[in-house]
């Protein structure tokens, strides 16, 4: 395991020095993590969602690799850590797009069977997740990474602790203020 996140570092100095071969060869080396971080997301996703953890991981990728700009990779952690958050833009993104097919920019009508079936559906709601995650990273940027690594990416306190360099005790006193401040924002809309 250490040999591969050894490899997968290096792969990272690479592709931030600009070798797009290392893109390629760095996807087995951190597929099954962001598979994990993507299965960790859709966990909290509605029953009938039409994007797999699969198709997550791979739009998520080809965000993180497909951009004119070489980005700086300080490592594993920290590639992840952007992961998880290019799979929660992909979430919201797609979320729009279903909304806004619901508001009328579909072609075909929508039967009411299945409106009245998606308002029955208990999820939650992405959109008003990342407005919220917006405003607390405006209050408070350490508290929403938090958030983004505990709930898109899935970390455990202890892996959080290590990524955001704080103790665990610490940790979990701020995920505690980050589910409650989360908690009043998303019930006062």
């Amino acid at each position: 395991m250490a040999s591969q996140s050894s490899e997968a570092t290096q792969l990272l100095a690479r592709l931030s020095a600009g070798d797009e071969a290392a893109g390629e060869a760095l996807l087995p080396f951190v597929y099954e993590e962001l598979r994990a971080v993507a299965t960790s997301c859709m966990r909290r996703e509605r029953h009938a969602h039409t994007l797999q953890p699969t198709a997550l991981v791979h739009e998520a990728y080809m965000r993180l690799l497909g951009t004119d700009e070489t980005p700086h990779w300080e490592d594993r952690q920290h590639f992840v850590r952007v992961a998880a958050k290019a799979m929660r833009n992909v979430l919201v993104d797609h979320a729009r797009r279903r909304n806004a097919l619901k508001r009328g920019g579909a072609e075909d009508p929508v039967p009411l069977d299945q409106v009245v079936a998606s308002f029955e559906e208990q999820s939650l709601d992405v959109l008003a997740l990342h407005e919220c995650l917006e405003q607390l990273a405006d209050t408070d940027a350490e508290l929403a990474r938090l958030v983004e690594l505990r709930f898109f990416a899935g970390l455990t306190i202890e892996e959080t602790s290590r990524i955001l360099e704080r103790s665990p005790a610490t940790i979990e006193r701020r995920w505690k203020v980050a589910r409650m401040w989360l908690r009043d924002r998303m019930q006062a809309d």
